[in-house]
């Protein structure tokens, strides 16, 4: 199967359109020409997003460097966002110091630019992330806050973001990573200047902002039966039973191959019985580098073990891959001598995974 067979013009006319106009909105060239997005890995294949929908399932990329490509490859890239997927998490874009650079300060203009496309492509958007100890702007950590001033300032943060694009977001992110290893809260900027309830406060205060959004708690290690799911089960069990507004539990799940957890299903359906609902929000499955054939034809079964996981259970209405293609992920930069972990290579196209996920949902 050669590349060029697979690249052709969207079914949707328009989508070609809209590229172009958030090329040149994001600073690339308007004198470039637009190249054909790419087209399904065969003539005759159905997007992943077309599969997942008739098995009652939301399925999604993280989105970061694509819309700054020039060119060719952006339209490429963004093809691939456009035909596959459904549901957008704008991987950076709206993270504190990225969308809140001055107290008084709030800049849109990038993440706006991502809920436009995926407003233009019938994509629901994730919101990532409003209350997390990481990527804060530096002139908020760098100030002395009383309590009440720390609070103030996390009630305007998310009054303000989540207000912005209310009623646009299918869920947020309100509290990401929250815990330790061992189970015990993580210190952050967040916990120590505000206290354990800052978590609470987050929630009520992101649905007054926005109360058609179901909103989630997300944190990594929480996808199998440990210390560490323990208590993000027993805080969302707490939270509940007190009537803050948590819908549902994020699991990252950013694994190695092989690393599913053989208590995956039961941890999802415990949840599962507090009331919400549980989505995989970062989904990447690692091989060690250089990876080889047989590698990526476990990592495919890996992909496999999570589809299955999600269609099994019905509080599982999501699954969002962390990225699509291999050229962009964090990964390398994060776990050294691992890669590769995303279902599609470094050219855009398929891997073993890509297929593995085709299959089980077709």
């Amino acid at each position: 199967m050669t590349e060029e067979r697979l690249r052709a013009s969207l079914s949707t006319a328009g989508r070609g359109v809209v590229v172009a106009t958030l090329l040149v909105a994001c600073g690339g060239d308007p004198a470039e020409p637009v190249a054909p997005v790419v087209q399904p890995p065969t003539v005759d294949s159905l997007p992943l997003r077309t599969l997942a929908d008739r098995r009652g399932l939301r399925i999604g990329t993280a989105v970061d460097r694509g819309f700054r490509l020039p060119g060719t490859e952006g339209t490429r890239f963004m093809g691939v966002v456009s035909r596959e997927f459904n549901v957008l998490t704008p991987e950076n874009d709206m993270k504190h110091d990225r969308i809140h650079p001055a107290r008084t300060t709030y800049r849109f203009v990038s993440a706006d630019s991502l809920v436009a496309f995926a407003e233009a492509n019938s994509m629901r958007v994730r919101g990532h992330t409003l209350a997390w100890h990481n990527q804060l702007a530096s002139w908020l950590t760098s100030g002395t806050w009383t309590k009440d001033e720390a609070t103030a300032l996390l009630e305007d943060h998310i009054d303000n973001v989540v207000g912005h694009y209310r009623g646009r977001i299918l869920e947020w992110d309100v509290v990401n990573e929250p815990f330790n290893e061992n189970g015990t809260l993580r210190s952050g900027f967040w916990l120590d200047r505000v206290g354990r309830e800052y978590i609470e406060i987050a929630f009520r205060k992101a649905a007054a902002a926005d109360p058609i959004a179901s909103l989630f708690l997300t944190d990594f290690n929480i996808e199998g039966i440990n210390a560490k799911s323990d208590s993000a089960f027993v805080l969302v069990r707490d939270l509940r039973a007190k009537g803050v507004p948590i819908h549902g539990v994020g699991f990252q799940a950013h694994f190695q191959v092989g690393g599913v957890p053989s208590t995956l299903a039961a941890n999802i359906a415990r949840f599962a019985a507090l009331g919400v609902k549980v989505h995989f929000v970062e989904l990447d499955i690692r091989v060690p580098l250089p990876s080889t054939t047989a590698a990526l034809q476990a990592q495919a079964q890996t992909y496999r073990e999570v589809f299955d996981a999600c269609l099994q259970s019905p509080a599982c209405g999501l699954v969002t891959i962390w990225g699509f293609t291999d050229r962009d992920s964090w990964v390398p930069n994060t776990f050294a001598g691992w890669g590769d972990a995303l279902p599609f290579d470094a050219s855009y196209l398929p891997k073993p995974a890509y297929w593995a996920i085709y299959n089980r949902l077709k």
